[in-house]
């Protein structure tokens, strides 16, 4: 399977590199970087394909996409793509409301996964958290997150869908509006990732603790994604983790 790397110098961009050059059954077939990145113009890890910047005449011959770059180098891309089929593997953050539905109208042109968490296991996570929530409605629930110290101080995009889907979990099973649970942030460390929630019932307390050990679990789940996506021909349209799952 031909893979491209848009945001390919990029902390996930780089293991997803790693990941697929040392792989016999994957091959790069673009590895795109930004105007500013220090790796421009060099060869990808002493092969034929090197770190390029993405423009309008981009033909990258590829089986797949996968999208660790910033929001905006995100959506140029996808409008330097035009109507290519390509299939994409979004795993960006930081997408606005108008983003998402730019993304949307993308969608109309080609399949594209999208998710704020590519770790294997975390849609089996946040799936499990929904269904706790809407079985138990009373519950106060809390997010907290720990990511390096290095990771901006607002909270994640992980984090901010998980508060999101839990508010709209709870409404549901309410019947009226529910407040967002509270993310709690920590920076520390060199610590890869952990989202904890917390489900506060008076008189017991059920915890979900998620935690990945190195940025290669990102890299590895969004491969699996776009293993998924490209596997057989799909419709036009957004895609989620949880799409995967069901096959």
């Amino acid at each position: 399977m031909r893979i491209g790397i848009l945001g390919a110098s990029g902390r996930v961009g780089t293991r997803l590199v790693e990941i697929i050059v040392s792989n016999p059954g994957l091959e790069l077939s673009g590895a795109w970087v930004s105007a500013a990145s220090r790796q421009l113009g060099l060869p990808v890890a002493g092969g034929s394909v090197e770190y390029r910047t993405a423009d309008a005449s981009i033909n990258s011959h590829s089986d797949v996409i996968i999208d660790f770059a910033t929001p905006e180098a995100s959506l140029a891309f996808q409008e330097q793509l035009g109507d290519k089929p390509v299939p994409i593997v979004i795993g960006t953050t930081g997408f606005s409301t108008e983003d998402h539905a730019a993304l949307d109208k993308f969608a109309e042109r080609r399949p594209i996964l999208i998710s704020g968490n590519f770790a294997r296991g975390f849609e089996a996570f946040r799936l499990a958290a929904m269904e706790f929530m809407r079985r138990m409605p009373a519950a106060e629930a809390a997010i907290s997150e720990a990511y390096p110290a290095r990771k901006a101080p607002e909270p994640s995009g992980t984090s901010r869908l998980l508060s999101r889907q839990l508010q709209q979990a709870r409404t549901a099973a309410m019947g009226f509006a529910a407040p967002e649970p509270v993310i709690v942030v920590h920076r520390e460390g060199h610590v890869a990732g952990t989202n904890e929630i917390r489900f506060d019932m008076g008189s017991a307390e059920a915890v979900l603790t998620y935690r990945v050990h190195a940025l290669t679990a990102y890299a590895e789940g969004a491969i699996a994604a776009a293993e998924w996506l490209a596997d057989k021909p799909r419709p036009n349209g957004l895609y989620t983790p949880a799409d995967c799952l069901k096959h």
